[in-house]
Formats: structure tokens, C-alpha cells, sequence
């Protein structure tokens, strides 16, 4: 049910070579999947579902943001500012890693452009554990802070984006991560 389901679906996915696609919360819910069960932080969660009762109950790996960069300017908030447009909104570019599948994913290709709508973000600060852990950060900001995209190199099809492709999407012409979604999940067989 809500946030625990989906980091339970992201485990399932994970430990059963099952096709996912986690978009934007989806991939935020995955990396908290990974840092509970894999990384040794029983206690990972979201700063957006922490602090109820007064108290907070996670280690924060998913953080709201704070400050990021638009075009040519760096864009700041404080937590206590008004939250109406304090979000990161637009396209932005990732900067893909070589060899990984979303660069497969993509045509081989080095950057993807994709649109945002969020206030939340994984924390990089995290990245060092969670690849020791075998989560790959395998597309990032161009400035190396915000982490894109994540995946298990050694899993069949595990993609999480930060962004929404479904924003530049269309029935008869997807974004190249909902095709290869769809035929990942062919080939494995099954659909859960």
C-alpha cells in the first residue's frame, strides 16, 4: 500500500529479474529500496513522508531540493519558503554513462533531455554506497549533483528516471524508455 508498495514492488522487480520502470517517485521509491536492503540503511526514506508526529523517522536519502541550476542561473529555496513554485520544472539534460542501458536505450547515446516536474530528488551524497551496492547513478546532471537516472547493470531491464519521458510521449511514437520497457517485458515472458 502507497510508498511501503511501491518499495516493496521495486524489491520484488529487483530480486525477481521482473521488467521496471520507475519514473520520477517510482525511482526515488527504488533507490530507497536499494539503500534498505542492500546498502545497510534499514532506516532509508523520504524527507517528503518524514517528520509526522513531530519527529523524523528516516535517513533522508531522498532530500527536497534545495537548489538546482536552470539555463544559465542556479535556482534557490529555503525549507521554510513558500512551496507554490518551488519546484524543478522544464526539460533538463542528463549526462548518460557510457555503456549503460539507457544510453542503449537511447541510440547509444551520451545525453537525453527529458521534462521535470518534482521538489524531491535522490541525494547524491548516498551514490559511493549505493553503487558499492550495485545500483549504478548511470545518468546525472550536467553539473555531476542531481542524479537522472539509476539501474542494475546486472539486471536484465531495472531503469528508474527522474524526469517524466511520458510528458513527450505519443501513442504511436513513445518515448524510447516506454518501448523498451514494453519489449523487455515481452521478452521476459511475463508480466506481473
Amino acid at each position: 500500500r502507497g510508498t511501503e508498495g511501491m518499495i516493496a514492488a521495486a524489491k520484488y522487480a529487483r530480486e525477481k529479474d521482473v521488467p521496471y520502470l520507475g519514473i520520477c517517485l517510482g525511482m526515488q521509491m527504488a533507490v530507497i529500496e536499494a539503500a534498505r536492503n542492500l546498502a545497510d540503511m534499514p532506516d532509508a526514506g523520504s524527507e517528503e513522508f518524514d517528520h509526522e508526529a513531530g519527529k523524523t523517522r528516516f535517513t533522508p536519502v531522498v532530500y527536497h531540493l534545495k537548489e538546482w541550476v536552470q539555463g544559465n542561473y542556479t535556482v534557490q529555496r529555503k525549507v521554510g519558503d513558500d512551496k507554490g513554485g518551488t519546484m524543478r520544472l522544464g526539460a533538463y539534460t542528463a549526462i548518460l554513462a557510457e555503456g549503460s542501458k539507457i544510453s542503449q536505450i537511447y541510440g547509444g547515446a551520451r545525453e537525453m533531455e527529458d521534462r521535470h516536474r518534482h521538489r524531491y530528488e535522490v541525494d547524491a551524497t548516498f551514490r559511493e554506497a549505493l553503487e558499492a551496492a550495485g545500483l549504478s547513478f548511470s545518468g546525472m546532471s550536467p553539473d555531476g549533483k542531481l542524479p537522472e537516472v539509476i539501474e542494475y547493470p546486472d539486471h536484465p531491464w531495472f531503469i528508474g528516471v527522474q524526469s517524466h519521458p511520458e510528458l513527450k510521449s505519443k501513442p504511436f511514437a513513445p518515448a524510447p524508455l516506454f518501448a523498451g520497457f514494453v519489449r523487455a517485458a515481452m521478452e521476459e515472458g511475463r508480466l506481473v
